[in-house]
């Protein structure tokens, strides 16, 4: 018995230094809290599950150096989170341009899907009971056309990735005003993508001195009020780290993971039931996206129903009501040979239990959609880029949304618990832009602020 309980001591080495802050998650909102409370003067560390900082954010080099984007690729409007932290690092952006072509009835023509689609969502309202989009489009807008409520309807499940029958009305209204303050009708990208947010949080995290732990898998927290222990899985066994305050950035997704799946974290005590609620009424979105890289432009030499006076050379997105794939971008004004499709809620699970592989898929319907066989695609093709996060045990999902009913599941998320637990990251966003990078770093912020406030009331006690 004495030689087993000392084996299993081998196991677990301590780290002796205690922490004032201990972040769990190395997303935007974890990196960004990070530097923040290091740079108020505090002993802070990272710890993250991958070998990699980012998070949902994942840039791999393209051609010519442009960057193929696996998560998040649009900053939406001109967020101040990022458009200062980019030109302070003098980072340009670039807005995205082209025009935007639809498939009606197999014919591609030029569109404008989005003022009916406004004029829909504009007719929300949050004075009453809540209830699900599918529900209020089922009894709004008489004057809509039968194609405008689906394009609304197509719009809400794609850009949201949510089930219509299950996401907000009221959280819906939420986001609509959020993106209103920050011109978020409009979509940039950053010179190098998102890699280059990443590597500005990168050098502020070394030059306040922090340390990520990655490839340490947080096991299990253990906390009683202004102490915590986190055990943690890492290459060399098991690691133990104290803190007074833990900072948890993690996807709601992994929070949702029960006890003994990839990813879990166990809290020891529990959470709070409204904590458990609030994180019970969030929903992860599904979204499968691909990113294809071919030997040249080749819809640019595509002219519309034959009419030489016009072609898809300055095409942006093409939208469709295709069951795959009805979204696909290119990288415009940028004029490489990548093009993405984009499946969201309904699409992505018929996608999870196809048969064919999904670039094969993928080839399949953009060459349907487009007019071109499926054997040139497969000539055409250089590269594909794919990441499931459905089944990446350290996302469980896209990114969030609110269910009906739990519209302000986000701001109870986002509470501290007993001044020792706090939470961030883009769930917990509580200025309505769940599901961005900005709204992800406004809730490391947001965080800073509540520890940094508690952290003076301490000392002054």
């Amino acid at each position: 018995m004495r030689k087993s309980v000392a084996s299993e001591r081998r196991k677990h080495s301590s780290v002796g230094d205690h922490f004032d802050v201990i972040v769990i998650g190395a997303g935007v909102a974890g990196l960004v809290a990070a530097a923040e409370l290091a740079e108020a003067a505090l002993s802070v560390t990272i710890v993250e599950a991958r070998e990699r900082i980012g998070g949902r954010i994942y840039s791999v080099a393209g051609p010519k150096g442009f960057p193929i984007e696996l998560g998040a690729e649009f900053i939406h409007g001109r967020p101040s989170e990022i458009v200062h932290t980019l030109r302070h690092g003098k980072i340009p952006i670039t807005e995205v341009k082209g025009k935007n072509w639809c498939v009606d009835n197999n014919r591609l023509i030029s569109c404008d899907l989005f003022e009916e689609v406004d004029d829909i969502l504009q007719q929300m309202k949050d004075d009453g009971s809540d209830e699900s989009f599918a529900s209020f489009l089922s009894r709004c807008c008489p004057e809509a056309s039968a194609k405008g409520k689906q394009r609304a309807l197509s719009y809400v499940s794609g850009f949201n990735a949510a089930d219509p029958a299950r996401v907000s009305v009221h959280w819906l209204i939420h986001q609509m005003r959020a993106e209103e303050e920050t011109e978020g009708d409009r979509a940039f990208r950053a010179r190098g993508g998102y890699a280059s947010l990443l590597k500005l949080l990168e050098q502020r995290l070394a030059k306040a001195g922090v340390k990520v732990w990655t490839k340490t898998i947080v096991r299990r927290v253990t906390w009683i009020p202004g102490k915590t222990e986190i055990e943690a899985v890492g290459c060399e066994g098991t690691v133990l780290l104290h803190a007074k305050r833990v900072l948890v950035t993690v996807p709601v997704g992994v929070l949702q993971a029960r006890p003994g799946e990839s990813g879990a974290i166990e809290f020891c005590p529990t959470l709070p039931q409204d904590k458990l609620r609030s994180i019970a009424g969030i929903e992860m979105g599904k979204v499968l996206r691909i990113v294809l890289q071919f030997r040249r432009r080749f819809w640019s030499e595509i002219h519309p129903q034959g009419d030489e006076r016009k072609s898809l050379i300055n095409m942006s997105f093409l939208f469709s009501q295709d069951d795959w794939f009805p979204t696909w971008w290119t990288a415009m004004p940028e004029t490489v040979p990548i093009i993405t499709g984009w499946a969201a809620d309904e699409c992505a699970a018929r996608l999870e239990s196809d048969t064919l592989p999904i670039v094969m898929r993928a080839l399949q319907r953009l060459g349907a959609l487009l007019g071109v066989g499926t054997a040139k695609m497969e000539r055409m093709l250089n590269d594909a880029y794919f990441h499931d996060w459905q089944i990446d045990p350290y996302s469980r999902g896209a990114y969030s949304y609110a269910k009906v009913g739990a519209s302000e599941a986000p701001a109870i998320l986002a509470r501290p618990v007993q001044d020792t637990l706090f939470f961030a990251g883009e769930a917990s966003d509580v200025t309505g832009n769940n599901g961005t990078v900005h709204g992800a770093i406004a809730s490391g912020r947001r965080a800073v602020t509540e520890i940094t406030r508690t952290g003076r009331a301490s000392a002054s006690n």
